[in-house]
């Protein structure tokens, strides 16, 4: 039998977690970054992203919310002295491809500060889960 890496083992036990982490730090990200004191988006740019998410869904695709992606992965390209890390390694965004540019409200700022959002959005919850993750391995070490 083959035995495998204790690194390995850890990787594998963490991702088994990485769903639950992923959506308790999206809406976590979401409540600070879009509905905290100082969103990042006006009212208008999210009621504009809403509509974007959902006419994308409409045509068959995944919209944007829910789209990014996350991995867990060997240390080594953190600062950090942790044996694992968090990255995001899909970053959604609004493309010309991916809408009708004649969306009602989506100009080239818009489009520019609701990708920027999308951006930030998508870091925060990285780091959010990366919080999970220290504390998973925190447990698992004693």
């Amino acid at each position: 039998m083959v035995e495998i890496p204790d690194e390995h083992q850890l990787v594998l036990r963490a991702r088994s977690h990485l769903e639950q982490w992923t959506n308790d730090a999206r809406t976590a990200a979401y409540r600070e970054l879009f509905e905290g004191d100082e969103p990042i988006l006006t009212a208008e740019e999210v009621r504009i992203l809403d509509a974007l998410d959902s006419a994308l869904e409409r045509r068959g695709g995944d919209g944007v919310w829910g789209t990014d992606r996350y991995g867990i992965h060997a240390a080594g390209t953190t600062s950090s002295d942790a044996p694992l890390g968090v990255v995001c390694v899909y970053h959604p965004q609004i493309t010309e491809d991916s809408v009708l540019r004649d969306a009602d409200g989506l100009d080239d700022e818009t489009e520019e500060r609701i990708n920027a959002a999308l951006w930030r959005y998508s870091e925060r919850v990285s780091t959010l889960i990366e919080q999970k993750l220290d504390e998973f391995l925190r447990k698992t070490r004693g």
